[in-house]
Protein backbone atom coordinates (compact mmCIF):
# COMPACT_ATOMS: atom_id res chain seq x y z
CA UNK A 1 0.00 0.00 0.00
CA UNK A 2 1.15 3.54 -0.77
CA UNK A 3 2.18 5.38 2.38
CA UNK A 4 1.58 9.00 1.35
CA UNK A 5 0.92 11.23 -1.59
CA UNK A 6 3.41 14.00 -2.36
CA UNK A 7 1.57 16.85 -4.08
CA UNK A 8 3.66 18.99 -6.44
CA UNK A 9 2.02 22.11 -7.85
CA UNK A 10 2.73 23.80 -11.17
CA UNK A 11 4.82 26.57 -9.59
CA UNK A 12 6.83 24.13 -7.46
CA UNK A 13 9.03 22.54 -10.12
CA UNK A 14 12.17 22.40 -7.99
CA UNK A 15 14.25 19.31 -7.34
CA UNK A 16 14.88 20.44 -3.76
CA UNK A 17 11.21 21.09 -2.94
CA UNK A 18 10.52 20.50 0.75
CA UNK A 19 7.71 18.03 0.02
CA UNK A 20 10.02 15.97 -2.19
CA UNK A 21 12.77 16.01 0.44
CA UNK A 22 10.27 14.78 3.01
CA UNK A 23 8.92 12.07 0.72
CA UNK A 24 10.14 8.53 0.24
CA UNK A 25 10.68 7.29 -3.32
CA UNK A 26 9.93 3.70 -2.33
CA UNK A 27 6.67 4.14 -0.44
CA UNK A 28 5.24 7.52 -1.48
CA UNK A 29 3.72 8.62 -4.78
CA UNK A 30 3.97 12.03 -6.42
CA UNK A 31 0.73 13.62 -7.62
CA UNK A 32 0.76 16.27 -10.34
CA UNK A 33 -2.23 17.46 -12.31
CA UNK A 34 -3.22 19.92 -15.02
CA UNK A 35 -6.67 20.99 -13.84
CA UNK A 36 -9.28 23.34 -15.24
CA UNK A 37 -9.81 25.14 -11.93
CA UNK A 38 -6.21 26.34 -11.78
CA UNK A 39 -6.18 27.36 -15.44
CA UNK A 40 -9.41 29.33 -15.20
CA UNK A 41 -9.95 30.73 -11.66
CA UNK A 42 -8.68 33.73 -13.57
CA UNK A 43 -8.40 33.52 -17.35
CA UNK A 44 -4.63 33.15 -17.54
CA UNK A 45 -2.70 34.21 -20.64
CA UNK A 46 -2.35 31.23 -23.02
CA UNK A 47 1.45 31.51 -22.91
CA UNK A 48 1.39 31.21 -19.12
CA UNK A 49 -0.79 28.10 -19.21
CA UNK A 50 1.46 26.57 -21.85
CA UNK A 51 4.61 27.41 -19.87
CA UNK A 52 3.30 25.81 -16.69
CA UNK A 53 1.84 22.70 -18.32
CA UNK A 54 4.89 22.01 -20.50
CA UNK A 55 7.26 22.55 -17.58
CA UNK A 56 5.10 20.30 -15.38
CA UNK A 57 5.17 17.45 -17.89
CA UNK A 58 8.93 17.64 -18.23
CA UNK A 59 9.46 17.92 -14.47
CA UNK A 60 7.28 14.84 -13.93
CA UNK A 61 9.44 12.93 -16.42
CA UNK A 62 12.58 14.09 -14.57
CA UNK A 63 11.13 12.86 -11.27
CA UNK A 64 10.43 9.46 -12.81
CA UNK A 65 14.00 9.32 -14.10
CA UNK A 66 15.10 10.03 -10.52
CA UNK A 67 13.18 7.02 -9.21
CA UNK A 68 9.81 8.48 -8.23
CA UNK A 69 6.48 7.01 -9.23
CA UNK A 70 4.43 9.92 -10.51
CA UNK A 71 0.67 9.96 -10.94
CA UNK A 72 0.32 12.66 -13.58
CA UNK A 73 -3.03 13.85 -14.89
CA UNK A 74 -3.16 15.73 -18.18
CA UNK A 75 -5.90 18.24 -18.87
CA UNK A 76 -7.72 15.98 -21.34
CA UNK A 77 -7.58 12.81 -19.25
CA UNK A 78 -11.15 11.53 -19.04
CA UNK A 79 -10.92 10.91 -15.28
CA UNK A 80 -9.51 14.37 -14.52
CA UNK A 81 -11.37 15.68 -11.45
CA UNK A 82 -10.89 19.28 -12.55
CA UNK A 83 -9.36 20.60 -9.31
CA UNK A 84 -6.25 20.03 -7.22
CA UNK A 85 -8.22 18.77 -4.23
CA UNK A 86 -10.34 16.56 -6.48
CA UNK A 87 -7.22 14.99 -7.99
CA UNK A 88 -5.68 14.42 -4.55
CA UNK A 89 -8.85 12.67 -3.36
CA UNK A 90 -9.04 10.56 -6.52
CA UNK A 91 -5.43 9.41 -6.15
CA UNK A 92 -5.87 8.78 -2.41
CA UNK A 93 -8.83 6.51 -3.13
CA UNK A 94 -6.92 4.80 -5.94
CA UNK A 95 -3.82 4.10 -3.82
CA UNK A 96 -5.17 3.84 -0.29
CA UNK A 97 -2.88 6.66 0.89
CA UNK A 98 -4.03 8.22 4.15
CA UNK A 99 -1.91 11.36 4.14
CA UNK A 100 -0.86 14.07 1.73
CA UNK A 101 2.28 16.15 2.11
CA UNK A 102 2.80 19.29 0.10
CA UNK A 103 4.86 22.45 0.07
CA UNK A 104 2.92 25.58 0.97
CA UNK A 105 1.15 27.10 -2.07
CA UNK A 106 1.73 30.75 -2.95
CA UNK A 107 -1.94 31.72 -2.74
CA UNK A 108 -4.25 31.90 0.25
CA UNK A 109 -6.99 30.53 -2.02
CA UNK A 110 -5.23 27.21 -2.51
CA UNK A 111 -3.88 27.04 1.04
CA UNK A 112 -7.48 27.26 2.25
CA UNK A 113 -8.66 24.52 -0.12
CA UNK A 114 -5.90 22.12 0.94
CA UNK A 115 -6.28 22.94 4.63
CA UNK A 116 -9.95 21.97 4.47
CA UNK A 117 -9.57 18.99 2.15
CA UNK A 118 -11.25 15.78 3.44
CA UNK A 119 -7.92 13.97 3.66
CA UNK A 120 -5.12 14.52 6.15
CA UNK A 121 -2.83 17.11 4.57
CA UNK A 122 0.46 18.33 5.99
CA UNK A 123 1.68 21.61 4.52
CA UNK A 124 5.43 22.14 4.71
CA UNK A 125 7.37 25.40 4.60
CA UNK A 126 8.40 26.61 1.16
CA UNK A 127 12.08 27.08 1.88
CA UNK A 128 13.00 27.93 -1.70
CA UNK A 129 12.76 31.53 -0.52
CA UNK A 130 15.57 33.16 1.44
CA UNK A 131 13.31 34.69 4.11
CA UNK A 132 10.86 32.43 5.92
CA UNK A 133 7.56 33.74 7.26
CA UNK A 134 9.12 33.76 10.72
CA UNK A 135 12.14 35.70 9.44
CA UNK A 136 9.92 38.36 7.89
CA UNK A 137 7.65 38.60 10.93
CA UNK A 138 10.70 39.09 13.14
CA UNK A 139 11.99 41.84 10.85
CA UNK A 140 8.58 43.55 10.71
CA UNK A 141 7.83 43.42 14.43
CA UNK A 142 7.73 46.84 16.05
CA UNK A 143 8.44 48.80 12.86
CA UNK A 144 6.24 51.81 12.13
CA UNK A 145 6.83 51.43 8.38
CA UNK A 146 7.75 48.27 6.49
CA UNK A 147 10.02 49.79 3.87
CA UNK A 148 11.74 47.45 1.44
CA UNK A 149 15.10 49.24 1.51
CA UNK A 150 15.81 48.28 5.12
CA UNK A 151 14.69 44.70 4.59
CA UNK A 152 16.95 44.54 1.54
CA UNK A 153 19.98 45.64 3.53
CA UNK A 154 19.35 42.88 6.05
CA UNK A 155 19.09 40.38 3.18
CA UNK A 156 22.41 41.57 1.81
CA UNK A 157 24.00 40.96 5.21
CA UNK A 158 22.29 37.59 5.54
CA UNK A 159 23.37 36.30 2.12
CA UNK A 160 26.71 38.09 1.89
CA UNK A 161 25.84 39.18 -1.64
CA UNK A 162 27.76 42.26 -2.79
CA UNK A 163 29.32 42.65 0.63
CA UNK A 164 32.95 43.56 1.30
CA UNK A 165 33.28 42.40 4.86
CA UNK A 166 30.49 44.13 6.78
CA UNK A 167 30.19 46.97 4.24
CA UNK A 168 28.29 47.06 0.95
CA UNK A 169 30.38 46.81 -2.21
CA UNK A 170 31.13 50.24 -3.59
CA UNK A 171 30.42 51.90 -0.26
CA UNK A 172 26.65 52.25 -0.68
CA UNK A 173 23.64 49.95 -0.60
CA UNK A 174 21.65 51.28 -3.51
CA UNK A 175 22.72 52.59 -6.93
CA UNK A 176 19.22 53.32 -8.19
CA UNK A 177 20.11 56.90 -9.11
CA UNK A 178 22.41 55.48 -11.82
CA UNK A 179 19.65 53.31 -13.29
CA UNK A 180 17.24 55.83 -14.73
CA UNK A 181 18.58 56.58 -18.18
CA UNK A 182 16.14 56.90 -21.09
CA UNK A 183 17.00 54.57 -23.95
CA UNK A 184 18.54 56.08 -27.08
CA UNK A 185 16.81 54.94 -30.23
CA UNK A 186 19.84 53.13 -31.62
CA UNK A 187 20.02 50.39 -28.97
CA UNK A 188 20.13 46.87 -30.38
CA UNK A 189 19.66 44.50 -27.44
CA UNK A 190 19.89 40.80 -28.18
CA UNK A 191 16.88 39.95 -26.07
CA UNK A 192 16.21 36.80 -24.04
CA UNK A 193 17.27 33.35 -25.16
CA UNK A 194 14.48 31.67 -27.11
CA UNK A 195 13.78 27.93 -27.30
CA UNK A 196 12.06 26.08 -30.10
CA UNK A 197 9.15 23.97 -28.82
CA UNK A 198 9.89 20.23 -28.75
CA UNK A 199 7.27 17.49 -29.09
CA UNK A 200 6.14 17.74 -25.47
CA UNK A 201 5.73 21.49 -25.68
CA UNK A 202 4.08 21.14 -29.07
CA UNK A 203 1.45 18.83 -27.59
CA UNK A 204 0.78 21.36 -24.85
CA UNK A 205 0.48 24.19 -27.35
CA UNK A 206 -2.12 22.21 -29.30
CA UNK A 207 -4.02 21.56 -26.07
CA UNK A 208 -3.96 25.22 -25.00
CA UNK A 209 -4.98 26.32 -28.48
CA UNK A 210 -7.99 24.02 -28.35
CA UNK A 211 -9.07 24.64 -24.76
CA UNK A 212 -8.14 28.24 -23.98
CA UNK A 213 -8.30 30.08 -27.28
CA UNK A 214 -10.75 32.61 -25.80
CA UNK A 215 -8.24 33.85 -23.24
CA UNK A 216 -6.54 37.21 -23.80
CA UNK A 217 -3.14 37.05 -25.47
CA UNK A 218 -1.17 35.31 -28.21
CA UNK A 219 -0.06 31.72 -27.69
CA UNK A 220 2.38 31.68 -30.61
CA UNK A 221 5.21 32.11 -31.13
CA UNK A 222 6.08 30.30 -27.90
CA UNK A 223 9.74 30.41 -26.84
CA UNK A 224 9.93 30.08 -23.05
CA UNK A 225 12.32 27.67 -21.33
CA UNK A 226 10.42 24.67 -19.99
CA UNK A 227 13.17 22.73 -18.19
CA UNK A 228 15.73 23.61 -15.56
CA UNK A 229 18.55 23.05 -18.05
CA UNK A 230 17.00 25.55 -20.46
CA UNK A 231 16.35 28.04 -17.64
CA UNK A 232 20.02 27.84 -16.68
CA UNK A 233 20.94 28.56 -20.31
CA UNK A 234 18.62 31.57 -20.23
CA UNK A 235 20.32 32.79 -17.06
CA UNK A 236 23.79 32.43 -18.59
CA UNK A 237 22.61 34.27 -21.73
CA UNK A 238 21.31 37.19 -19.65
CA UNK A 239 24.50 37.43 -17.60
CA UNK A 240 26.65 37.41 -20.73
CA UNK A 241 24.64 39.59 -23.09
CA UNK A 242 22.29 41.86 -21.12
CA UNK A 243 23.37 42.32 -17.50
CA UNK A 244 26.18 44.81 -18.28
CA UNK A 245 23.62 47.30 -19.67
CA UNK A 246 20.63 46.24 -17.54
CA UNK A 247 21.17 48.91 -14.89
CA UNK A 248 21.42 51.91 -17.17
CA UNK A 249 18.22 51.18 -19.06
CA UNK A 250 16.09 49.16 -16.64
CA UNK A 251 13.46 51.93 -16.45
CA UNK A 252 13.49 52.79 -20.16
CA UNK A 253 10.75 52.02 -22.67
CA UNK A 254 11.26 51.88 -26.43
CA UNK A 255 8.86 51.10 -29.25
CA UNK A 256 9.69 47.87 -31.02
CA UNK A 257 11.93 46.66 -28.16
CA UNK A 258 9.82 44.52 -25.87
CA UNK A 259 12.70 43.36 -23.67
CA UNK A 260 15.65 45.76 -23.88
CA UNK A 261 18.20 44.41 -21.35
CA UNK A 262 15.77 42.79 -18.92
CA UNK A 263 16.39 39.24 -17.76
CA UNK A 264 12.95 37.63 -18.37
CA UNK A 265 13.90 35.13 -15.66
CA UNK A 266 10.97 35.82 -13.30
CA UNK A 267 8.72 33.17 -14.93
CA UNK A 268 11.43 30.56 -14.31
CA UNK A 269 12.06 31.74 -10.76
CA UNK A 270 8.36 31.79 -9.96
CA UNK A 271 7.64 28.25 -11.19
CA UNK A 272 10.76 26.85 -9.54
CA UNK A 273 13.12 26.13 -12.42
CA UNK A 274 15.65 28.57 -10.95
CA UNK A 275 16.47 29.49 -7.37
CA UNK A 276 16.91 33.09 -6.19
CA UNK A 277 20.32 32.62 -4.62
CA UNK A 278 21.90 30.93 -7.64
CA UNK A 279 20.61 33.69 -9.91
CA UNK A 280 22.02 36.41 -7.65
CA UNK A 281 25.34 34.61 -7.22
CA UNK A 282 25.73 34.40 -10.99
CA UNK A 283 25.15 38.15 -11.25
CA UNK A 284 27.55 38.89 -8.40
CA UNK A 285 30.24 36.77 -10.04
CA UNK A 286 29.86 38.86 -13.20
CA UNK A 287 30.62 41.96 -11.12
CA UNK A 288 33.56 40.33 -9.33
CA UNK A 289 34.95 39.23 -12.70
CA UNK A 290 34.68 42.74 -14.13
CA UNK A 291 32.06 41.72 -16.68
CA UNK A 292 29.20 43.87 -15.37
CA UNK A 293 29.18 47.21 -13.50
CA UNK A 294 28.07 47.50 -9.91
CA UNK A 295 25.01 49.64 -10.64
CA UNK A 296 23.62 46.94 -12.95
CA UNK A 297 24.36 44.02 -10.64
CA UNK A 298 23.15 45.75 -7.49
CA UNK A 299 19.91 46.81 -9.19
CA UNK A 300 19.30 43.28 -10.44
CA UNK A 301 20.07 41.60 -7.11
CA UNK A 302 17.85 44.12 -5.30
CA UNK A 303 14.89 43.05 -7.42
CA UNK A 304 15.33 39.45 -6.25
CA UNK A 305 16.59 39.32 -2.65
CA UNK A 306 15.08 42.70 -1.90
CA UNK A 307 11.81 43.22 -3.71
CA UNK A 308 10.80 39.62 -4.52
CA UNK A 309 11.41 38.37 -0.99
CA UNK A 310 9.86 41.49 0.51
CA UNK A 311 6.54 41.30 -1.36
CA UNK A 312 6.16 37.63 -0.45
CA UNK A 313 6.71 38.57 3.17
CA UNK A 314 4.06 41.30 2.95
CA UNK A 315 1.54 38.97 1.27
CA UNK A 316 1.67 36.38 4.03
CA UNK A 317 2.07 38.90 6.87
CA UNK A 318 -1.00 40.88 5.84
CA UNK A 319 -3.26 37.85 5.47
CA UNK A 320 -5.96 36.50 3.14
CA UNK A 321 -7.88 39.76 2.74
CA UNK A 322 -4.92 41.69 1.36
CA UNK A 323 -5.74 41.25 -2.33
CA UNK A 324 -9.25 42.70 -1.81
CA UNK A 325 -8.24 45.96 -0.13
CA UNK A 326 -9.41 49.28 -1.56
CA UNK A 327 -8.16 52.06 0.72
CA UNK A 328 -8.88 54.79 -1.85
CA UNK A 329 -12.39 53.46 -2.56
CA UNK A 330 -11.91 53.47 -6.31
CA UNK A 331 -14.76 51.75 -8.17
CA UNK A 332 -14.55 52.43 -11.91
CA UNK A 333 -14.58 49.35 -14.17
CA UNK A 334 -11.43 48.35 -16.03
CA UNK A 335 -11.63 49.87 -19.54
CA UNK A 336 -11.78 47.70 -22.65
CA UNK A 337 -8.35 49.00 -23.75
CA UNK A 338 -6.78 46.67 -21.17
CA UNK A 339 -8.17 43.74 -23.13
CA UNK A 340 -6.89 44.98 -26.46
CA UNK A 341 -9.70 47.45 -27.12
CA UNK A 342 -8.95 50.54 -29.13
CA UNK A 343 -7.07 53.41 -27.51
CA UNK A 344 -5.52 56.60 -28.83
CA UNK A 345 -2.88 56.58 -26.08
CA UNK A 346 0.37 55.32 -27.63
CA UNK A 347 1.93 54.32 -24.30
CA UNK A 348 -1.05 52.21 -23.26
CA UNK A 349 -1.26 50.69 -26.73
CA UNK A 350 2.44 49.76 -26.60
CA UNK A 351 2.41 48.27 -23.10
CA UNK A 352 -0.83 46.32 -23.56
CA UNK A 353 0.08 45.19 -27.06
CA UNK A 354 3.38 43.84 -25.77
CA UNK A 355 1.56 42.14 -22.90
CA UNK A 356 -0.78 40.41 -25.33
CA UNK A 357 2.12 39.22 -27.50
CA UNK A 358 4.59 38.13 -24.85
CA UNK A 359 2.74 37.73 -21.51
CA UNK A 360 5.43 40.13 -20.32
CA UNK A 361 6.05 43.80 -19.65
CA UNK A 362 8.79 45.19 -17.46
CA UNK A 363 8.28 46.84 -14.09
CA UNK A 364 8.06 50.45 -15.30
CA UNK A 365 5.55 49.57 -18.00
CA UNK A 366 3.45 47.84 -15.34
CA UNK A 367 3.87 50.52 -12.66
CA UNK A 368 4.05 53.81 -14.54
CA UNK A 369 1.95 53.13 -17.64
CA UNK A 370 -0.87 50.61 -17.13
CA UNK A 371 -0.80 50.85 -13.33
CA UNK A 372 -0.47 54.63 -13.25
CA UNK A 373 -3.40 55.07 -15.61
CA UNK A 374 -5.61 52.74 -13.57
CA UNK A 375 -4.80 54.58 -10.36
CA UNK A 376 -5.34 58.04 -11.86
CA UNK A 377 -8.61 56.95 -13.48
CA UNK A 378 -10.01 55.49 -10.25
CA UNK A 379 -10.24 51.89 -11.43
CA UNK A 380 -11.39 49.26 -8.92
CA UNK A 381 -8.09 47.77 -7.64
CA UNK A 382 -9.52 44.24 -7.47
CA UNK A 383 -10.19 44.42 -11.22
CA UNK A 384 -6.70 45.81 -11.82
CA UNK A 385 -5.17 43.09 -9.68
CA UNK A 386 -7.09 40.37 -11.48
CA UNK A 387 -5.92 41.74 -14.83
CA UNK A 388 -2.26 41.55 -13.84
CA UNK A 389 -2.77 38.03 -12.52
CA UNK A 390 -4.35 36.99 -15.80
CA UNK A 391 -2.02 38.52 -18.34
CA UNK A 392 1.56 37.96 -17.12
CA UNK A 393 3.49 34.70 -17.25
CA UNK A 394 5.27 35.43 -13.97
CA UNK A 395 2.12 36.38 -12.03
CA UNK A 396 1.20 34.32 -8.97
CA UNK A 397 -0.82 35.94 -6.23
CA UNK A 398 1.95 36.08 -3.60
CA UNK A 399 3.99 38.33 -5.91
CA UNK A 400 1.23 39.96 -7.95
CA UNK A 401 -1.06 41.21 -5.16
CA UNK A 402 1.51 43.25 -3.21
CA UNK A 403 2.91 44.69 -6.43
CA UNK A 404 -0.52 45.78 -7.65
CA UNK A 405 -2.65 46.33 -4.54
CA UNK A 406 0.26 47.84 -2.63
CA UNK A 407 2.88 49.37 -4.89
CA UNK A 408 0.84 50.20 -7.99
CA UNK A 409 -2.65 51.07 -6.72
CA UNK A 410 -1.99 52.19 -3.10
CA UNK A 411 -5.05 50.13 -2.21
CA UNK A 412 -3.39 48.83 0.95
CA UNK A 413 -3.31 52.38 2.33
CA UNK A 414 0.46 52.65 2.50
CA UNK A 415 1.67 49.31 3.83
CA UNK A 416 4.21 49.09 0.99
CA UNK A 417 4.50 52.56 -0.53
CA UNK A 418 4.88 55.83 1.36
CA UNK A 419 2.99 57.63 -1.39
CA UNK A 420 1.02 56.67 -4.51
CA UNK A 421 3.10 56.18 -7.66
CA UNK A 422 1.35 58.66 -9.92
CA UNK A 423 2.75 60.90 -12.61
CA UNK A 424 1.69 63.06 -15.51
CA UNK A 425 2.68 62.30 -19.08
CA UNK A 426 6.05 64.00 -18.54
CA UNK A 427 7.57 60.96 -16.85
CA UNK A 428 6.51 58.63 -19.66
CA UNK A 429 7.87 61.10 -22.21
CA UNK A 430 11.19 61.24 -20.39
CA UNK A 431 11.63 57.48 -20.14
CA UNK A 432 10.24 56.38 -23.52
CA UNK A 433 9.68 57.27 -27.13
CA UNK A 434 5.97 56.45 -26.83
CA UNK A 435 4.80 60.06 -26.92
CA UNK A 436 6.28 60.71 -30.35
CA UNK A 437 3.49 60.25 -32.85
CA UNK A 438 0.80 59.78 -30.19
CA UNK A 439 -2.64 61.17 -30.96
CA UNK A 440 -2.34 63.22 -27.77
CA UNK A 441 0.25 65.92 -27.08
CA UNK A 442 2.23 65.27 -23.93
CA UNK A 443 3.19 68.94 -23.61
CA UNK A 444 -0.45 70.06 -23.75
CA UNK A 445 -2.02 70.41 -20.32
CA UNK A 446 -5.65 71.21 -21.20
CA UNK A 447 -8.05 71.23 -24.09
CA UNK A 448 -8.64 68.92 -27.03
CA UNK A 449 -5.58 66.78 -27.61
CA UNK A 450 -4.12 67.12 -24.12
CA UNK A 451 -2.50 63.96 -22.76
CA UNK A 452 -5.01 62.22 -20.45
CA UNK A 453 -2.24 61.55 -17.94
CA UNK A 454 -1.82 65.31 -17.48
CA UNK A 455 -5.42 66.12 -16.52
CA UNK A 456 -6.08 62.88 -14.64
CA UNK A 457 -2.95 63.44 -12.54
CA UNK A 458 -4.30 66.66 -11.06
CA UNK A 459 -7.81 65.23 -10.79
CA UNK A 460 -6.42 62.36 -8.68
CA UNK A 461 -4.59 64.75 -6.36
CA UNK A 462 -7.66 66.96 -6.02
CA UNK A 463 -10.12 64.19 -5.21
CA UNK A 464 -7.75 62.55 -2.69
CA UNK A 465 -6.55 65.79 -1.14
CA UNK A 466 -7.77 64.94 2.36
CA UNK A 467 -5.64 61.80 2.43
CA UNK A 468 -2.46 63.04 0.76
CA UNK A 469 -2.08 66.79 1.28
CA UNK A 470 -0.14 66.30 4.51
CA UNK A 471 2.10 63.59 3.02
CA UNK A 472 5.65 64.94 3.24
CA UNK A 473 6.54 63.52 -0.18
CA UNK A 474 3.54 65.14 -1.88
CA UNK A 475 3.59 68.63 -0.42
CA UNK A 476 5.33 70.15 -3.44
CA UNK A 477 2.69 68.71 -5.78
CA UNK A 478 -0.14 70.26 -3.79
CA UNK A 479 1.80 73.52 -3.57
CA UNK A 480 2.03 73.62 -7.36
CA UNK A 481 -1.69 72.86 -7.68
CA UNK A 482 -2.65 75.56 -5.19
CA UNK A 483 -0.54 78.18 -6.96
CA UNK A 484 -2.40 77.64 -10.23
CA UNK A 485 -5.00 80.15 -11.30
CA UNK A 486 -8.46 79.07 -10.13
CA UNK A 487 -9.84 79.10 -13.67
CA UNK A 488 -6.98 76.90 -14.85
CA UNK A 489 -7.67 74.40 -12.06
CA UNK A 490 -11.33 74.38 -13.01
CA UNK A 491 -10.48 73.73 -16.67
CA UNK A 492 -8.10 70.88 -15.80
CA UNK A 493 -10.72 69.20 -13.63
CA UNK A 494 -13.37 69.67 -16.31
CA UNK A 495 -11.10 68.11 -18.96
CA UNK A 496 -10.33 65.19 -16.63
CA UNK A 497 -14.03 64.64 -15.99
CA UNK A 498 -14.56 64.48 -19.75
CA UNK A 499 -11.93 61.72 -20.02
CA UNK A 500 -13.53 59.80 -17.16
CA UNK A 501 -16.98 60.21 -18.73
CA UNK A 502 -15.64 58.67 -21.94
CA UNK A 503 -14.29 55.72 -19.98
CA UNK A 504 -17.64 55.25 -18.23
CA UNK A 505 -19.47 55.38 -21.57
CA UNK A 506 -17.13 52.82 -23.13
CA UNK A 507 -15.81 55.35 -25.62
CA UNK A 508 -12.26 55.35 -26.95
CA UNK A 509 -9.74 57.36 -24.97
Amino acid sequence: MVSRLVLVLGDQLSEGLSALREGNRETDRVVMAEVLEEATYVRHHPKKIALVFAAMRKFAAALEDAGWTVFYTQMDDTENAGSIVGEVLRRAEQTGAQEVICTEPGEWRLINKLTHAPVRTRILQDDRFLASHADFETWAEGRKALRMEYFYRDMRRKTGLLMDGDQPAGGQWNFDHDNRKPAPGDLKPEGPLRFEPDNVTGDVLALVEARFDGHFGDLRPFWFATTRAQALEALAHFIRHALPRFGDYQDAMLRGEDFLYHAILSPYLNIGLLGPLEVCQAAEQAYRDGHAPLNAVEGFIRQIIGWREYVRGIYFLEGPDYAQRNALRQTRDLPAMYWGGETRMACMQAAIGQTAREAYAHHIQRLMVTGNFALLAGIDPSQVSQWYLEVYADAFEWVEAPNVVGMSQFADGGVIASKPYVSSGAYINKMSDYCKGCAYKVAQKTGEGACPFNTLYWHFLDRHRERFSKNARMGNMYGTWDRMDADKRKLILSDAEAVLAKLDAGEVV
